[in-house]
């Protein structure tokens, strides 16, 4: 759908300072002001549609945006019309600026957006919901679009339990670190992820949860959304052959009910052991199987002296 918009270029202001007034697009109705305070404002994570009419009512009424990136936020607000005061508020944002920024919330209403998706949800907004609520700040969340819960609800995983854990670390020896750290929690894992770093991850995940389904969720909301859920070995093998792009919602399901046969874990214990001491090898069958890690590390040595 093409829009065709008349109307002023959002006013940007590149740190976090208020002005005494605000400036409205002679475009927009009429409205009463918000009561002062932090407003979290839940934004599309891709189609422009998916924003509440309670969201539009409030960045209509407030008195400035907080928000990572001026030139995204400024896009959306284009879109529905409205003009307001642009404060950019990122990791990169000083403690100063933070405090200035809950000053003013104390007689302005401040709306707190992310780029894409609802704010603190693997970004650094948390401070200042922190900050404010220090200061007594009335604070207001708005719910609405967010890629985790919206890649969930694709993938046909358990959502009875799940655990959001942000993105998995860059480097391998990190990433391993943190799949390690949650292979025995029995709930959905969900991550978010980089085109770029995918396969990388998925081969990670095929090491470290092993017989565990896997869901890719992508382009969310958008014209090629796609959410592809299999064994992690099959997913490395289409993904290298079609490089993703994009932000990506990658989840993985909860420890498989199954008993191992005393072959399997002989096969698992001596494929471990091509790379890893008995006690290591012990340690990552455990968490494959469900069985005693002592009384595998027994049989790892057993294996190891044949």
């Amino acid at each position: 759908m093409r829009f065709i918009l008349a109307i002023p270029i959002p006013v940007v202001n590149e740190g976090p300072v208020p002005d005494s007034t605000t400036q409205t697009s002679s475009e927009e109705p009429p409205a009463e002001p918000l009561s002062p305070g932090l407003y979290i404002v839940a934004t599309p994570i891709g189609n422009l549609g998916d924003i509440t009419m309670r969201s539009v009512d409030v960045l209509h009424r407030c008195d400035g945006v907080a928000c990572e990136d001026t030139r995204v936020t400024g896009k959306l607000l284009k879109h529905l019309g409205i003009s307001k005061p642009l404060w950019r508020y990122n990791d990169h944002s000083e403690e100063r600026d933070r405090a200035r920024l809950v000053q003013s919330m104390k007689d302005r209403a401040v709306v707190l957006v992310s780029d894409a998706g609802t704010p603190l949800i693997s970004d650094p907004g948390y401070r200042l919901v922190q900050d404010a609520r220090a200061a007594g700040v009335s604070i207001t969340s708005l719910p609405g679009a967010c890629a985790a819960v919206v890649g969930l609800t694709l993938s046909g995983l358990p959502n009875d339990k799940f655990l959001f854990a942000g993105f998995l670390p860059s480097k391998e020896q990190a990433r391993v670190r943190a799949l390690d750290n949650v292979a025995t929690i029995d709930a959905t894992l969900v991550f978010y992820e980089t085109g770029p770093r995918l396969t990388k991850s998925l081969q990670s995940i095929a090491a470290m949860l092993p017989r565990r389904t896997v869901s890719v969720a992508r382009e969310l909301t958008k014209m090629f959304e796609e959410c592809r859920t299999d064994a992690p070995e099959a997913l490395i093998a289409h993904y290298t052959q079609n490089p993703p792009k994009g932000e990506i919602v990658l989840m993985v399901g909860p420890p498989a009910d199954y008993v191992a046969s005393a072959g399997e874990v002989d096969e698992l214990l001596r494929e471990a052991l091509n790379t890893e001491k008995a006690s290591q090898a012990a340690g990552k069958v455990a968490k494959a199987t469900g069985l005693d890690r002592k009384t595998l590390y027994a049989r790892a040595m057993e294996l190891r002296s044949e």
